[in-house]
């Protein structure tokens, strides 16, 4: 990810919760409402930029985990308990 693809996403994410902190949206439909705004106003300055550059912004490479992000994963996904499914039926 290029700096100013991070740029563009932080925007979005503080604007949105900008918004989101004044307006005190409830549920889930007027949340994701309050998000298409905040992500509008980083599309907004990411194509306002690429207009200046007079080229895109978007890297066409792929983001990598750092070791620890991996590690973490891998033992949050071990160390995660498995449901028990337990029959009332049978009497189990």
């Amino acid at each position: 990810m290029t700096d100013l693809e991070l740029i563009f996403t932080m925007l979005g994410e503080k604007v949105t919760t900008e918004i989101s902190s004044k307006e005190k949206p409830k549920g889930i439909m007027a949340n994701k409402k309050v998000a298409k705004r905040g992500g509008g106003v980083a599309g907004n300055a990411r194509k306002q930029t690429e207009k200046e550059l007079g080229e895109s912004v978007i890297s066409k490479q792929k983001p990598k985990l750092n070791d620890d992000a991996a590690l973490n994963s891998r033992t949050e996904k071990r160390d995660t308990p498995k449901a028990k499914f337990i029959s009332h039926e049978k009497g189990w």
